[in-house]
């Protein structure tokens, strides 16, 4: 069975237009990559946990605070290496300060054959971008994401 993962696509909305909030993955490799590097915040759904549970609490632990419904389906979607990722979207109430960051830490073996292990934010920024901006910051296997909420958005105006 593939894994699966949960989260949440976070908005808000700035002069009229939609802003999403996207997290950028900590450690060392991640640390020089930026366009195709972002994700919504997202995690591991555990054994018999509830989807929309586990992408709250994921959320919570990647940006340091827990974000209220009311939630909306987005979708499901196959990521490259064949995970699941269910996703749902909500409006950010109240917005989300992207310069107050609490996140989760991971040990990583660093360098490569060191034998030290380092720790590292599981993310290590967050920031709110424009459609067209997260577009092209998403992960690649990702971006249907945004072209679900950006299509729902658009039936609905």
């Amino acid at each position: 069975m593939p894994k699966r993962s949960a989260g949440l696509l976070i908005f808000r909305y700035s002069e009229g237009e939609p802003e999403i909030l996207l997290v950028h993955p900590g450690g060392p490799f991640w640390a020089r990559k930026d366009e195709g590097a972002w994700s919504v915040p997202k995690g591991m759904v555990e054994e018999g946990e509830d989807e929309l549970g586990a992408a709250i609490r994921e959320t919570a632990e990647e940006i340091g605070e827990t974000v209220e419904g009311p939630f909306q389906w987005l979708g499901e979607y196959r990521q490259p290496g064949g995970k699941k990722v269910l996703v749902w979207s909500v409006e950010a109430n109240p917005p989300i300060d992207q310069n107050r960051i609490v996140s989760n830490m991971f040990s990583l073996e660093w360098p490569p054959h060191s034998g030290r292990l380092q720790q590292f934010p599981e993310v290590d920024r967050i920031a709110w971008f424009r459609l067209d901006q997260a577009q092209r910051k998403i992960l690649k296997g990702q971006a249907s994401i945004l072209d679900d909420f950006s299509g729902r958005r658009n039936k609905s105006a």
